[in-house]
């Protein structure tokens, strides 16, 4: 079930109309990320400067030579190879210290923002995971961020070297013969209207190619995490016609922005055509009246083509800046729009937190946002320090939602709940769940070492990693591991049997060692050697603590000092075992269906 979600503003700016305002926005929005980058970008300018300055020597040069070299006689054989092999080593070098400046500079954007956005994944409400799905964060979180920075500094690289070069080229032209120039200048309005349109569509379309992609990912992950069910009910031909469907809508999606990219080209070089039809006619014109220089038109001419390469630069930058702002873009919302958790302040003495502690629940209220009734309804519970409490009841009975309130997993709609007579939201966060430790049947393992995975969120203790090993009855399995405590365990302990990953779970509570420990169904998927196995384990994690039971099994609930009956998010019993047999209730009927099935 997805948790309630907190009210959310989003940030102003974050859906603004695509233009130039939006463009700015983001860049500001983008700016904290370039920090330290300083150098760099300074590198970059300075070297973009440098080759657009040798932009107009090409034509300068020709010019040169046709008027001074051929016909006049008055440059040295050596002076023009010279001249050339020097401009375009100049050229060379700085558009290699560009590229390698703007690769830092994104590479490090990228790395700082992928960076932030992970801290925000553990910093987030927990009803980002229920608005998310994990290909969804993977994609935005790795691959859009990764490839975003890469095109848009890249994009901005080649924008203000094109544009540089535009001025540069225009001011050489309007060095040579203004009124020739002044041509050229009326065709930069209709490229620019060119660019601004095609621009918003292939915005509009990379959104939908975001939330396509995202479809066709969640597919993969679903096939790759449930891949046993899909091959015992023979589930493949389904599946690939989904992904086939999604594959087909995203391949239409990247077709009309192909088409939408590849329209800019033709329609600027038409239009520069133009132009330059209408440069050489008026060149002819004035020619007939007002003789020059044969190099001066080749020059003109010469600035005048080589304009033309910017310009369709320009229309091509379009499309990737509009790529990979709309893929930065969504990085940023997720981390400015995303909520954090609300912590209090309160935390206790050590000593405190070293023994057992009481559990209050006083009115307690939790409803979901798109479900019909309340998932909890009025819980008023008190739980003794040291004793052991065990909740029982059908599925969706609210037994999973009472305890996820424990951590702040989820907090109620109404009431509150108390740990130590001080209300939960008062505690800080931090310390609060360093006051549970929680064992469920999805035990979940990282991809380290054993030592790591059983000291998870502090540094390993050998010594106490040994113990807790030993206690949790893993000795004879960690003999047999080649590089003892040093050992991966592999992609969530794939490789272990289930008794072994459950025990492994209860020997990482057995370290952390908080006051409170939650059982989650910790035993339910087990066959019965491996859950005499965990029950022994068990009984070494809950000796002194306060301790809640989650169980189908109600024979592993037995022994707990209080039994809780739950219903539709009530209670509707509670005592020991004893009692609510005689009460002949539903705890009765349980037990009954269980000892007639053999579940018991």
């Amino acid at each position: 079930m997805r948790e309630p979600a907190p009210d959310v503003t989003p940030l102003a700016g974050a859906n603004a109309p695509v233009g130039k305002t939006q463009f700015i926005a983001t860049l500001k929005r983008l700016r904290p990320y370039a920090s330290g980058s300083g150098p760099y970008l300074a590198l970059v300018v300075a070297a973009v400067i440098v080759t657009a300055i040798t932009e107009p020597l090409v034509p300068a040069l020709l010019k040169a030579l046709l008027d001074h070299g051929f016909t006049s006689q008055q440059l040295a054989l050596w002076m023009a190879p010279v001249a050339l092999i020097s401009l375009f080593a100049v050229r060379g070098l700085s558009t290699f210290v560009a590229k390698y400046g703007t690769g830092v500079v994104a590479f490090g954007i990228a790395e700082r923002l992928s960076a932030a956005q992970f801290r925000v994944l553990h910093l987030a409400h927990p009803s980002i995971y229920g608005k998310h799905t994990a290909s969804n964060l993977v994609n935005t979180m790795v691959y859009e961020v990764q490839a975003g920075a890469t095109i848009v500094v890249n994009a901005l690289l080649t924008l203000s070297k094109n544009i540089l070069a535009i001025v540069a080229l225009l001011g050489y032209l309007l060095y040579l013969n203004w009124q020739l120039t002044l041509i050229v200048f009326a065709v930069v309005p209709p490229i620019a209207w060119v660019i601004r349109t095609i621009s918003k569509r292939l915005h509009k379309l990379t959104k939908k190619s975001q939330l396509a992609t995202d479809e066709l990912a969640y597919v993969v992950e679903e096939n790759v995490l449930a891949w046993r069910a899909v091959r015992l009910h023979d589930a493949h031909e389904d599946q690939q016609r989904r992904f086939a469907q999604g594959a087909k809508g995203l391949r239409q999606l990247a077709v009309k922005s192909t088409m939408a990219s590849a329209a800019v080209m033709p329609l600027t070089q038409i239009l520069a055509a133009v132009a330059l039809s209408a440069v050489i006619t008026a060149a002819l014109l004035q020619s007939a009246s007002t003789p020059g220089s044969v190099g001066g038109f080749v020059a003109f001419m010469t600035a005048m083509l080589l304009l033309i390469t910017p310009l369709r630069s320009l229309s091509e930058i379009a499309g990737h800046l509009t790529r990979g702002l709309t893929a930065l873009e969504r990085g940023l919302d997720l981390l400015e729009d995303t909520p954090r958790e609300t912590s209090g302040s309160y935390r206790p003495e050590q000593s405190q937190t070293l023994s057992p502690m009481q559990l209050s629940f006083q009115g307690v209220h939790l409803r979901y946002p798109t479900a019909e009734r309340e998932a909890l309804d009025g819980i008023d519970l008190e739980i003794a320090p040291g004793r052991t409490l065990a909740l029982v009841g059908s599925s969706g009975s609210g037994k999973t939602s009472l305890v996820n309130l424990l951590p702040r997993f989820l907090d109620p709609s109404a009431g509150r709940v108390l740990l130590n007579g001080v209300d939960l939201r008062e505690w800080d966060i931090g310390v609060l769940r360093n006051q549970f430790s929680f064992v469920s049947q999805d035990v979940v393992m990282f991809s380290d070492t054993v030592a790591a995975n059983v000291a998870l969120g502090v540094k390993a203790d050998p010594v106490r990693v040994l113990a807790a090993l030993k206690a949790a009855h893993l000795s004879d399995w960690l003999a047999g591991l080649p590089q003892g405590l040093a050992s991966q365990v592999g992609h969530n302990a794939s490789t272990l049997s289930g008794g072994q990953r459950q025990r492994l779970a209860i020997a990482r509570a057995l370290y952390k060692n908080a006051p409170i420990v939650v059982l989650d169904e910790a035993t339910s998927a087990l066959d019965n050697e491996s859950e005499q196995a965990v029950k022994a384990a068990l009984a070494e994690l809950t000796q002194g603590r306060t301790t809640l039971i989650i169980a189908h099994r109600l024979s592993t609930i037995e022994h707990a000092d209080e039994i809780v009956v739950m219903h539709q998010g009530r209670i509707v019993e509670r005592g020991n075992h004893t009692e609510l047999i005689q009460l002949a209730g539903h705890y009765a009927r349980m037990h009954q269906i269980g000892a007639s099935s053999g579940l018991l």
